[in-house]
């Protein structure tokens, strides 16, 4: 069947609006039921919501090869932006095993003051979030070590474990070394570093909202005083790795090639190239040794190929160092392909159309966009508990939209993370608030008023897109373009 035939029997637009919308409602149906309630994977119930979803194109006249033409199609286009996830987890196993995220997080602890403890702890875990890219692993690090100090002090511990939660989330969305912060452009149909770019709108206005009040609410008189546990995983560091200013050549190489808008994938392979050399010319690693750090991901063990095999290795400094890793990505690989497959095959049915033009209703502006894709957004993390799904959805509903009033793909990505990424450790039956409230031993919704940085980028997009500043168009060849503040 071509596709002249499919278009006489029957097409989206011909078909009942009902219809159309079935594979929507089973897939939000199925990721409440299986994933919220049951705990079944994703991947399975995304792949069986593409099984729906090509039933119901089956339905309206579409060929296998035609439903199969629409999944490649779109698993195609973001080919090149999954090379890039991939090449992130080795860019962590390399930059690990060099010593250079172990120098940052060194360096990150030495600033540690409980003269303004608030502020420090915001400041540090937003350095170590930002260096590893990981939220959950700066909290359950320097952010257990920062617990201890404002229990010891007597201090507000809801104050501070919110600094950590906003610190450990300031990484988590704009470090290129964050899984969501590779996702969002994924699922939004951009670029890893025009997405990070665009993020620093309404990332850096919260990050001195937030450090202003942490500075002011967190001032005491105590001993200026390093804790014990952050001293023992600054001794164990120091005994593990050889720490020089040759260790930051890697990332300001990134830096530089964002700065200068160079191709990002030999960029990174260039500083996945230096994090190798730094493992076997600094740290005394084996070539062999290296390589598998970047392809499976560092660990403990692999001191011993040093001649450290004597050195105990603390608890939190292995949480820290164990990660990364090309194969460490290929959980993200593989629920993109999901999603895609599901995504690719609704794009025939006419379900995304349908629920588009229900939201376009309201939609009468940027302004009205912006907060339509947040409302979106937060819903999506309310029922389904999942980030990674806070991300995916919106981008399938609204991208089109997005394009149609001539806004770059950058805005829904960023907003996305303003309203999902960030968000989920501040609602209580999410994993992400489950684990920062266990974690830091305050209950979520007691945390929730000092995670400034999480929510103030909500405020700041609402506030962007009403003054219809740094807000970045489509131009003629499609590269996105910020308005200028006078706008």
């Amino acid at each position: 069947m071509n596709t002249s035939d499919v278009s006489q029997t029957s097409t989206p637009e011909t078909s009942s609006a009902g219809l159309a919308l079935v594979p929507i409602i089973s897939m939000l149906l199925l990721l409440m039921v299986g994933y919220g309630v049951y705990g079944l994977p994703i991947e399975a119930l995304l792949l069986t919501s593409a099984i729906i979803a090509a039933g119901v194109a089956w339905k309206q006249g579409y060929s296998w090869d035609e439903i199969q033409e629409a999944i490649v199609e779109r698993l195609a286009k973001t080919l090149p932006a999954v090379f890039i996830l991939v090449l992130v987890g080795g860019l962590i196993g390399s930059w690990m095993i060099g010593g250079t995220i172990p120098m940052l997080v060194y360096y990150g602890l030495k600033v540690i003051s409980p003269e303004y403890l608030l502020l420090t702890s915001f400041l540090v875990t937003c350095l170590v979030s930002l260096c590893t890219g990981t939220s959950w692993g700066s909290a359950g690090t320097v952010g257990v070590a920062l617990m201890g100090v404002a229990g010891g002090m007597d201090a507000n511990l809801a104050a501070v474990a919110g600094a950590v939660v906003s610190g450990a989330y300031f990484g988590d969305k704009i470090s290129p070394l964050s899984d969501s912060t590779n996702f969002a452009p994924v699922v939004a149909g951009t670029d890893l570093y025009s997405h990070i770019q665009h993020m620093l709108w309404t990332t850096l206005p919260a990050f001195l909202v937030a450090a202003t009040v942490f500075f002011f609410a967190g001032t005491s008189g105590v001993s200026n005083e390093t804790p014990e546990k952050v001293i023992h995983i600054l001794a164990n560091l120091d005994q593990l790795f050889t720490l020089n200013i040759f260790l930051l050549l890697p990332p300001v190489i990134i830096l530089f090639g964002a700065i200068r808008k160079l191709p990002t994938i030999p960029l990174m392979l260039a500083a996945i190239a230096l994090g190798i050399f730094n493992a076997v010319v600094v740290q005394g690693f084996s070539l062999i040794t290296a390589l598998n750090s970047m392809l499976g991901g560092f660990n403990s063990s692999m001191f011993a190929d040093a001649g450290l095999g004597q050195v105990d290795v603390i608890k939190d400094v292995m949480t820290l160092v164990n990660r990364g890793g090309m194969s460490s990505m290929l959980s993200m690989v593989l629920l993109v392909f999901c999603a895609f497959s599901f995504a690719g095959t609704l794009a025939l049915t006419g379900g995304l159309k349908v629920m588009v033009n229900v939201l376009a209703k309201g939609i009468k502006g940027t302004a009205s966009l912006i907060g339509a894709t947040i409302v979106t957004t937060f819903t999506v993390v309310c029922t389904t508990s999942d980030g990674k799904l806070a991300l995916l959805i919106p981008s399938e509903l609204l991208r089109d939209t997005y394009k149609s009033m001539g806004l770059a793909a950058t805005n829904l990505s960023r907003t996305i993370e303003d309203a999902g990424t960030v968000i989920e450790p501040l609602v209580p039956w999410t994993n992400a608030g489950v684990f920062m409230a266990a974690t830091l031993g305050v209950s979520t919704l007691d945390y929730l008023p000092w995670t400034i940085q999480n929510y103030a980028g909500v405020i700041f997009a609402m506030i962007l897109a009403s003054a219809n500043i740094g807000i970045a168009k489509l131009k003629d060849d499609n590269a996105p373009q910020a308005t200028p503040a006078t706008a």
